[in-house]
């Protein structure tokens, strides 16, 4: 399937492409457009993360968490990366400690002159071992 969002990703639309070819689509294939593309015309492929989208932001909730409930995925190590997730894309009135340092690492691979596609092929590793931590931090609750 076709994944269609916003280009110049940070940490949303990082996260999310992660998380849907570990756990919703192995086969995914991304598509980063321009922030002016009117996103009600796409009909080839799941738009997400884009003004106006049922798997965007809504409320305190960033795209990875609307995923999580669209694919009812319930693994408390991806709901703790949501926390997370949601800490270094927006601002929650109580966001989870390790955002600030995962905005951080957004914001430093943007600064690499590196594509999307290149951002996502390195730092997919990053998700890994966090999601890796969350694991091993939801055990021991």
């Amino acid at each position: 399937m076709k994944w269609i969002t916003r280009e110049k990703i940070k940490v949303d639309r990082v996260a999310c492409p992660w998380r849907i070819r570990k756990f919703v689509d192995p086969e995914s294939e991304f598509v980063f457009l321009p922030h002016r593309t009117d996103w009600s015309k796409i009909e080839d492929g799941i738009v997400f993360d884009v003004p106006n989208c049922e798997l965007g932001h809504h409320g305190e909730d960033v795209s990875f968490n609307s995923i999580l409930k669209k694919y009812n995925l319930r693994d408390p190590a991806l709901i703790l990366l949501g926390e997370i997730v949601r800490a270094g894309d927006s601002r929650p009135k109580e966001p989870h400690p390790a955002g600030e340092g995962l905005r951080w690492i957004a914001a430093g691979f943007g600064a690499l002159g590196l594509s999307d596609h290149e951002i996502l092929e390195r730092e997919f590793v990053v998700y890994d071992a966090l999601y890796t931590e969350c694991k091993r931090q939801t055990s021991r609750r």
